[in-house]
């Protein structure tokens, strides 16, 4: 099939914001600009509405297609954390082919066996099978050693390490980040720096070997000084967030909202502003959904005893469409943080409007006015803590590979 997008305004994290048409070949993007339209070629006239890289979504827990239809993803990094975990040439391969026909899925093959952080993967045969980079779950690796290993073995695989930054021995147990807010509700919490302790320690070890090294989550202002630093260095790190933590505090788990509940734990306001700061001065990465749907019987819960975890894929693009309109970052540095960057730490060639990149696209109205509606969400569960919120943005249509994806309900 060829395609033509037409009348467009191009956003393209490499070559910026432009004006045009895009032609679309055997899946693939094959002109863009001032083009001249085949005559056999299926014209759609975008009449000005903006065209993008889809949407990658890096470190999801569920393969959740209507919700990543809704939200404008085409390619989500699959977390090991599954049941049976990602550690097995199998069951990456299995994995691999769970999106399909509507979505593109890579596993993220588990760093350790069963995820326990004590005997490494087979992460040779895995990437093989289909994975694109090794991480340690929802958990750290308390073991140095296994984490030294981890890594060095990682490079000799040419994988990048995805890891979680909090130090277990401080973290175990908590459900909020110590603070007036966690003494006020009285639930179990620890202190911020379990996260920069956790940083600290993994960046030395990526540093030393060689590694590279991306922390799913960056919450807290000393972890940002920490990856500031060590990127002057030169040492390979990356690191992402997601909107939640860019948007809310701790004060969202007032009334003890169990939708609040996450991992890692909302941080103080204080955090939130350096995180702000953050993505505006090129610190953050990626910006990623943290998508982890959980149903009632693990929300309606006490606070301390429900699951850590939200639905975010649907809410991604419109939530962090809101940097823009405050001015932190244009849109063309969006969709790096978005789709270019986590195709990099994968090792995909996606994520631009660049010639021969893959036509994952969507059609963008980043004006359109919708409302948060757990309820009415796309997800398996509309667990979100952005409950009942205005928001503005929208995919109005997904392609993968050229090809559109249907619509679907939610919002």
């Amino acid at each position: 099939m060829i395609l033509t997008f037409t009348n467009a305004t191009l956003v393209c994290p490499v070559a910026g914001v432009s004006r045009g048409s895009l032609l679309v070949e055997n899946g693939a993007i094959a002109a863009t600009g001032d083009i001249t339209v085949p005559t056999d070629a299926r014209i759609i006239d975008l009449a000005g509405k903006m065209l993008a890289p889809a949407l990658i979504d890096l470190g999801v827990f569920a393969v959740d297609r209507a919700a990543c239809r809704f939200g404008g993803i085409a390619r989500v990094g699959l977390m090991p954390d599954q049941s049976p975990v990602l550690d097995d040439p199998g069951i990456v391969r299995r994995a691999a082919t769970s999106g399909k026909p509507d979505l593109w899925v890579h596993p993220i093959a588990a760093a350790t066996r069963g995820l326990a952080g004590e005997d490494l993967g087979e992460m040779a045969i895995n990437a093989s099978a289909g994975a694109r980079a090794v991480a340690t779950g929802r958990s750290w690796i308390a073991n140095a050693g296994t984490m030294r290993k981890v890594l060095a073995y990682a490079k000799g695989c040419g994988l990048a390490v995805i890891t979680h930054a909090e130090d277990g021995g401080l973290s175990g147990g908590a459900a909020a980040t110590e603070g007036e807010t966690a003494t006020r509700l009285g639930l179990p919490a620890a202190p911020a720096i379990a996260e920069a302790l956790a940083i600290a320690r993994d960046l030395m070890l990526a540093e030393e070997t060689g590694s590279r090294l991306h922390f799913r989550q960056v919450t807290t202002a000393q972890g940002f000084d920490l990856i500031r630093a060590a990127k002057r260095r030169g040492v390979a790190v990356t690191c992402g967030i997601t909107p939640a933590h860019l948007l809310l505090s701790d004060i969202a788990m007032s009334d003890f909202r169990t939708f609040a509940h996450l991992s890692p734990p909302l941080r103080a306001e204080s955090d939130r502003q350096a995180a702000l700061a953050a993505i505006k001065d090129g610190t953050i990465d990626v910006i990623a959904s943290g998508h982890d749907p959980r149903g009632p019987e693990a929300k309606r819960l006490p606070f301390a005893d429900s699951e850590p975890g939200m639905s975010g894929a649907e809410t991604l693009l419109a939530l962090s469409l809101g940097l823009v309109r405050d001015g932190l970052l244009p849109i063309e540095r969006l969709f790096a943080l978005l789709a270019a960057n986590p195709a990099r730490i994968l090792g995909l060639e996606a994520g631009t409007l660049a010639l021969g990149m893959p036509a994952d696209l969507i059609v963008l109205d980043p004006e359109t006015p919708w409302i948060i509606d757990a309820d009415r969400m796309a997800a398996r569960a509309g667990n979100t803590p952005f409950d009942g919120l205005p928001v503005q943005g929208k995919a109005l249509r997904l392609f993968k590979g050229g090809a559109e994806i249907g619509a679907a309900a939610g919002g």
